[in-house]
C-alpha cells in the first residue's frame, strides 16, 4: 500500500500492541486513535521506503501542506480521515506537524549515533507527539496529558529503538546515543561494527536505564489519573516494559532473538486494565 492509497482503519492497526490496548476505548475514542495511527503509519512508512530521499522529502511534504490546510478548513485525501478526530477532541496541528518532522529526520538521511540533544529530539516528534495527540483522545487533563506524553513517549520509543538495533543496522540506521558511544570507547558510528562491539552491552544499558526512568514516571502520572482516562496508556506501557525486560534478560550479544510479548502475556494485561 503506498502513501497516496487510503486504508480502512482495520488495516492500519490489526495485528499490533497498539490495537490490543485501543479496541477497549469506546467507539468515538477507538476509531480517533486509529486514524491518529493510520496517519503515523503512512508517514512512517515514506520515511522508510527505499524512494529517492527528494521523492520521500516531497511526498512529506504533501502531508505538510494537507495537514495545514486541514486547519484551514480544506480537506484534502490525505487527511480527510482526521478532519472528525481534529474536531471531535481539539487534536493539535503543531503536534501533527512534529511527527512530520520526526519521519523527516530519518527521510533526510540515516540517522547514526546523533547526540544525545538529537535523540530526544527525534523521539519527542516520532513519539511523544503522537502522546500529545492521544491524551486529547482519552480525555486526559492538559498538564498530566503532556506530562505522561512526554515520560511514556520517550519511553516506548527507546524500547523500539533497543528492540530494533538489528534492522535499523541493516538499512544503515544507528540510533545509540554518540556520547554513550563514547563512554564505551566505541569510536566509530557504523552500525554494524557497533552492533559487533563488546561494550554494546554498556552503551544498551544507558537506554534501558533511561527508559525505566521514563517508566516510572510515567506510571506515576497514570496513578493520579482518573482510571478511565488511562487505561490504553497503562496497557501499551505494561507490553513495552515487558518487552523491554524481556531484552535486559536476554543480553546483547550477537545472536539477538527479537523479544516478544506473549499474546497470554497481552492478554493478562489487558485483563487488569480493560474494566474501569
Amino acid at each position: 500500500m503506498d502513501a497516496t492509497t487510503p486504508a480502512t482503519s482495520s488495516e492500519r492497526a490489526s495485528g499490533s500492541s497498539f490495537y490490543a490496548a485501543m479496541r477497549i476505548l469506546p467507539q468515538a475514542q477507538r476509531e480517533a486513535m486509529y486514524e491518529i495511527y493510520g496517519f503515523c503509519r503512512r508517514v512512517d512508512d515514506i520515511a522508510d521506503s527505499n524512494a529517492p530521499r527528494p521523492e520521500r522529502l516531497a511526498q512529506l511534504n504533501q502531508w505538510r501542506a494537507q495537514v495545514n490546510a486541514l486547519y484551514q478548513g480544506r480537506r484534502g485525501p490525505l487527511v480527510a480521515g482526521l478532519a472528525q478526530p481534529v474536531r471531535d477532541f481539539g487534536l493539535a496541528q503543531q503536534d501533527f506537524l512534529a511527527v512530520i518532522d520526526g519521519m523527516e529526520m530519518d527521510a533526510r538521511e540515516d540517522i547514526r549515533a546523533p547526540s544525545v540533544a538529537t535523540l530526544d529530539l527525534y523521539c519527542d516528534r516520532v513519539a511523544s507527539a503522537v502522546g500529545r495527540l492521544s491524551v486529547c483522545v482519552f480525555g486526559m487533563g492538559r498538564e498530566d496529558g503532556r506530562l505522561l506524553a512526554h515520560h511514556l513517549g520517550r519511553a516506548l520509543q527507546l524500547t523500539n529503538i533497543l528492540r530494533d538495533l538489528d534492522e535499523d543496522a541493516a538499512v544503515g540506521r544507528l540510533y545509540l546515543p554518540r556520547e554513550a558511544l563514547h563512554a564505551a570507547r566505541i569510536e566509530t558510528a557504523d552500525p554494524a561494527t557497533v552492533l559487533r562491539s563488546p561494550a554494546l552491552a554498556q552503551v544498551c544499558g544507558v537506554l534501558v536505564s533511561e527508559a525505566r526512568t521514563h517508566f516510572v514516571d510515567a506510571r506515576t502520572i497514570m496513578a493520579r489519573s482518573p482510571r478511565r482516562t488511562v487505561r490504553a496508556p497503562r496497557i501499551m506501557g505494561e507490553v513495552y516494559q515487558a518487552m523491554l525486560d524481556g531484552m535486559v534478560a536476554r543480553g546483547w550479544n550477537a545472536p539477538r532473538t527479537r523479544v516478544r510479548v506473549s499474546r497470554a502475556r497481552i492478554a493478562w494485561i489487558l485483563l487488569r486494565y480493560a474494566i474501569v
